[in-house]
């Protein structure tokens, strides 16, 4: 295995058998998955992992599974060039870029993760089927790169306590490490879907993160000052042009995402999920109480 300090670029393998010569020497590995269109919160994983490991590897392919029929996967942005670029550099070791018939040779495979009761939830009911799109090929990427440790964003809340959940159930030898969430500087959590926000839509979709801070705020008065708060942040939003239509505001348990009692105690997670104009938009907050 080369060193990234050797070489100004990944190695870009396409196939398991790339994957697996490329890592014949890899040591302690790093695996950060993603769905490419990179920007800074993914490079932030890729910096989590550069310090963690000796060799990282990102994996770039926009999963099939988990995006319903009326969802976003055809115009989803690919920019795998400039993807690699940005992986070079990180000093990204390995980049895995697979055909979407290389991952699921037989179109959609007969087997899945299923995620069970938790990804049945918010974002679950939302999207149906779409966590077991992200558990089989989370699942399939851990079988082909064997990382010693996988870097999630906290962004995708649910996503990161699910996949957790299956590492514990399956007994699978991966560690989990979550990276907070980036926010670009007027407070949107970066996301690879922004760049679909106009400017007056952008404007709007602050409302999510000022939400959030209104909620953080109200934390020491318990979990109906929490929603409460949080709340008339996105009934204001709601009657802004253009408007911000919210999916669901939950506080919740963050093992198990089941709603917060009013008298809960300790640590939550206020998610929330919201479309401005055609794009949706997710983010959360952790709260004590």
């Amino acid at each position: 295995m080369t060193s990234s300090a050797d070489r100004s670029a990944p190695l870009v393998a396409r196939t398991p058998g790339e994957l697996r010569r490329a890592l014949a020497d890899a040591g302690t590995t790093a695996l950060v998955p993603t769905m490419g269109a990179l920007h800074e919160g993914h490079l932030s994983l890729m910096r989590i992992a550069r310090e963690r490991a000796r060799t990282v590897v990102v994996s770039i392919f926009v999963n099939p599974l988990q995006f319903g029929p009326d969802e976003d996967f055809d115009r989803y942005p690919r920019d795998l060039e400039g993807d690699t670029a940005l992986c070079a550099r990180e000093g990204v070791d390995v980049v895995f870029a697979p055909a979407t018939g290389t991952m699921y040779p037989a179109g959609r495979p007969a087997v899945t993760v299923e995620a069970g009761e938790m990804g049945s939830r918010l974002e679950g009911a939302s999207r149906p089927g779409h966590f077991t799109g992200v558990l089989t090929v989370v699942a399939k990427l851990f079988h082909l790169v064997r990382p010693d440790l996988a870097v999630f964003g906290e962004k995708d809340a649910q996503q990161i306590a699910l996949v957790r959940r299956m590492v514990a159930d399956l007994d699978l030898p991966v560690e989990i490490v979550g990276a907070p969430i980036l926010r670009d500087p007027d407070g949107l959590a970066s996301s690879s879907r922004n760049v679909y926000l106009s400017a007056d839509e952008r404007a709007s979709a602050l409302a999510l993160s000022r939400s959030l801070e209104a909620a953080r705020g109200a934390a020491g008065a318990g979990a109906a000052a929490v929603r409460a708060a949080a709340a008339a942040v996105l009934a204001e939003a709601a009657a802004a042009r253009p408007p911000v239509r919210l999916d669901y505001l939950a506080l919740v348990d963050p093992a198990t995402f089941t709603e917060a009692a009013d008298g809960h105690r300790g640590d939550a997670v206020l998610a929330l999920a919201a479309r401005v104009g055609s794009t949706r938009l997710i983010d959360n907050a952790s709260l004590t109480l």
